[in-house]
């Protein structure tokens, strides 16, 4: 039972969302020319969905202090679309684990109510659309909400599903998606509010603005929180470090403006190639994606090798063996390897 706290906050872990304060970005501050493919561009945990659309746009973390948040994202239209092809869409995605839905109680006689709340803003006057999508069962439930020129707390209040549980696993089960642009396909069916229903695509977006509509336009977002109840409480800020931890379940990046030379791990050579243990910083969700830049280098003691190319590596969800190639040493002998400058990176990607 909720204390209150003199600063207004109540007490007990009540957000399900990671990162609704937009603080970590660890794939990038801003990046421009988004809107031909959907993925994961700036701020951690969220990923851009988009396909058919010739607009274009920035997204980017800023800084905007308000009401005790000192980040956002930001969506900055740069190439407009006037001729909204039927398939077209985009917007913002949000995806969850069943596993860390189950007090939700969905698909049960006693079902919960879940209340969804975040703040935006724009350039202008503008509706669009919150889509919570359950995945396990393809039931979907939407609420048009409006953006002004001013920041505004948006608090929609979901009925409680009796049909479908969440799977309890490490899989996806639920999507919010802030639907920005959609085409006909999307857009010609009927908007009932707040109704848990199967999916159906000419629903999803009826009665939205388009995001593309001009280069003026923008969008902003931080403040996200979804709780179980129909009461929106104050928003539950947590520290850097522990939102941190989070994200880095579902994605890291190593090196990326650290100094140069940045040590990755120490292994043994095999002769062309070198086994070179690293460590990831928490459990990710499953065994993630690997990428790397160039720069990566693998001495033998003061010499460096370049890395010409990877033999493979053995990826679990803790920790990797990373096997680069390199030009041939002897066998057995000791190495480590480090980036040679401060863009250099590894990536380790486990998004749902």
């Amino acid at each position: 039972w909720g204390e209150v706290s003199t600063n207004g906050q109540v007490s007990g872990r009540r957000n399900i969302i990671i990162n609704g304060a937009m603080n970590v970005a660890q794939r990038s501050a801003s990046v421009t020319g988004i809107g031909a493919t959907s993925g994961y561009y700036t701020i951690d945990r969220y990923q851009i969905i988009a396909g058919a659309t010739a607009g274009r746009f920035t997204m980017a973390q800023v800084a905007d202090v308000h009401d005790g948040f000192a980040n956002a994202m930001k969506l900055t239209c740069t190439t407009a679309d006037a001729s909204i092809a039927a398939g077209e869409y985009m917007g913002i995605q949000y995806r969850i684990e069943g596993q860390d839905l189950q007090q939700i109680k969905k698909g049960t006689s006693d079902a919960e109510k879940v209340t969804i709340s975040f703040y935006v803003k724009g350039n202008a006057s503008a509706t669009y659309m919150l889509e919570v999508k359950d995945s396990d069962n393809t039931r979907l439930n939407h609420n048009q909400f409006a953006v002004t020129t001013d920041w505004t707390r948006i608090v929609i209040t979901l009925n409680a599903d009796t049909t479908g549980a969440f799977d309890d696993d490490n899989a996806l089960s639920l999507e919010l998606s802030f639907w920005l642009h959609a085409g006909s396909n999307f857009t010609s069916g009927t908007y009932t509010a707040n109704t848990w229903a199967g999916q159906t695509n000419a629903n999803r977006a009826v009665g939205i603005t388009s995001f593309f509509d001009s280069t003026d336009r923008t969008f902003f977002l931080t403040g996200v929180q979804m709780e179980v109840g129909s009461v929106a409480t104050p928003f539950e800020h947590r520290s850097f470090g522990e939102e941190l931890a989070l994200c880095q379940r579902y994605y890291w990046q190593f090196g990326a403006g650290d100094p140069n030379y940045t040590p990755i791990g120490t292994g043994v050579s095999e002769g062309s190639f070198s086994n070179i243990a690293m460590f990831y910083p928490t459990k990710m969700r499953a065994a993630p994606a690997i990428a790397y830049s160039s720069g990566v280098q693998v001495f033998d003691g003061s010499t460096a090798r370049a890395v010409t190319g990877t033999r493979g590596a053995y990826i679990g969800v803790r920790s990797v063996n990373f096997q680069p190639n390199h030009a041939s040493l002897v066998v057995g002998r000791g190495v480590y390897s480090s980036l040679t400058g401060t863009s250099e990176y590894f990536s380790f990607d486990s998004e749902l």
